[in-house]
């Protein structure tokens, strides 16, 4: 669902990203998946209060941007993993910086 061009006023390139990464779960699904790569049921205990069918749902959309990789083992019973692309990679900088502010205002 990538965009070549928005065509409006000049807060299009916040736009796109909260159109990519926007919502209550991306950015920390994104968190923990720049540490290291997740299996599903793994991310979910990591985030307890998400419910799977959100998880799921906000996985498969950030795949769908080309932000995670999703590596289906053959194997039984099967094995799925998710981690960052490398395209995905380039929001790490952004993701820390949320980090960091919300650190700062938890201590506010």
């Amino acid at each position: 669902m990538r965009h070549d061009k928005y065509d409006c006023n000049q807060g299009c390139p916040v736009e796109a990203t909260l159109e990519v990464i926007g919502g209550k779960w991306k950015g920390a699904i994104l968190y923990h998946l720049l540490e290291k790569p997740y299996r599903f049921g793994e991310l979910k205990r990591t985030m307890q209060n998400i419910t799977q069918h959100m998880l799921t749902k906000q996985l498969r959309e950030l795949e769908k941007e080309g932000i995670v990789n999703r590596k289906v083992y053959a194997q039984v019973p099967p094995k799925v993993e998710y981690s960052v692309t490398e395209y995905g990679e380039t929001l790490r900088p952004l993701i820390m910086m949320m980090r960091d502010w919300g650190q700062k205002h938890f201590d506010l």
